[in-house]
């Protein structure tokens, strides 16, 4: 035993035999290799390295914003830095990434080029860039336009939960429809753990969108969002079922989530499942839930509840 003069008796740590043991119970359920990342094997992305590779294109899209401030004159020769460092890490994670689908999905061709598809995919996505950058352009005014405590574009790039977002989604999205394993879902995951808003790198959005406060927002895999689209705190775009197979398992890749029109506005806390539309300019107010098809221009809204109040000299 040892003493500690604040605490008292201490009680002993492990001995040797007991720590021996325990090193073997706990190695004996990596047997089965479920929840390990071996070296030897088809390894899979980093986590460390993907959150890197994020944070690198954020400052792409946003020179300045997150790192330090940019020189006018040298910001090109600084983003080809850049997009040189994201090219080759991100070959990297992209390259383990479909060996180690190719490996464990027994469908897979057995002389698939995860080489070429590799380096295709990195470039279709840097060639992505561009656009994203015009369209987030769009998301900040959105933002800017659509919040009136907003006092600056360079704000709401700062601040904005929903830009950091959005951003990434829309980076993410692109190596999804290339069909990329794991690490689009990776870099959603991660903008979700920051922000609060879960969107599925599957989701189509389009221009203008303004998540306002964005906390709670869940939007899934096959929702698709129109341009100048206002979504609040709170609301879900979600799945009403889950069809089955025969044998009972859930049927992956159907459109099971809603379609937004242009000009919709979702206020807070609404729940929208299933695959319906909502007609371009329809209002879906707070706490509605709704599973079926709006046509444009329609304004849905729940009963206000019924309020009881107590003055105090009614004690």
């Amino acid at each position: 035993m040892q003493l500690d003069r604040k605490c008292g008796i201490v009680p002993p740590l492990f001995s040797d035999k007991d720590f021996d043991k325990l090193v073997e119970e706990i190695g004996a359920t990596y047997q089965d290799r479920v929840g390990v990342n071996l070296q030897e094997a088809h390894n899979l992305p980093g986590q460390r390295e993907v959150l890197e590779i994020v944070n690198k294109l954020l400052e792409v899209i946003f020179p300045g914003f997150s790192e330090a401030p940019r020189h006018h004159e040298s910001l090109n020769a600084e983003t080809a830095v850049l997009l040189s460092e994201i090219r080759h890490a991100l070959y990297d994670q992209i390259m383990r990434a479909v060996r180690f689908k190719c490996h464990n999905d027994t469908l897979c061709c057995s002389d698939c080029d995860s080489l070429a598809r590799s380096t295709g995919i990195v470039n279709h996505l840097l060639e992505a860039i561009p656009g994203i950058r015009e369209t987030m352009k769009k998301d900040v005014a959105a933002a800017y336009n659509g919040d009136p405590a907003a006092t600056s574009y360079d704000e709401v790039i700062l601040s904005y939960p929903c830009i950091k977002a959005i951003t990434i989604q829309r980076l993410a999205h692109v190596l999804y429809c290339e069909k990329v394993p794991l690490i689009p879902r990776m870099m959603t995951e991660f903008a979700h753990a920051a922000t609060g808003i879960d969107i599925h790198p599957g989701a189509t959005l389009g221009q203008g969108v303004f998540i306002d406060h964005g906390t709670g927002v869940v939007i899934g895999e096959t929702a698709t969002i129109g341009d100048n689209v206002r979504i609040y705190q709170g609301v879900t775009l979600g799945a009403l079922s889950f069809p089955k197979d025969a044998h009972g398992n859930v049927v992956k890749g159907n459109k099971r989530h809603p379609t937004v029109g242009d000009n919709v506005t979702i206020y807070a806390n609404a729940t929208v499942l299933g695959d319906i539309v909502i007609g371009a300019g329809s209002v879906i107010g707070g706490n509605v839930w709704l599973t079926e098809s709006l046509p444009p221009g329609s304004r849905i809204s729940i009963c206000p509840p019924e309020q009881l109040v107590r003055s105090p000299e009614k004690k």
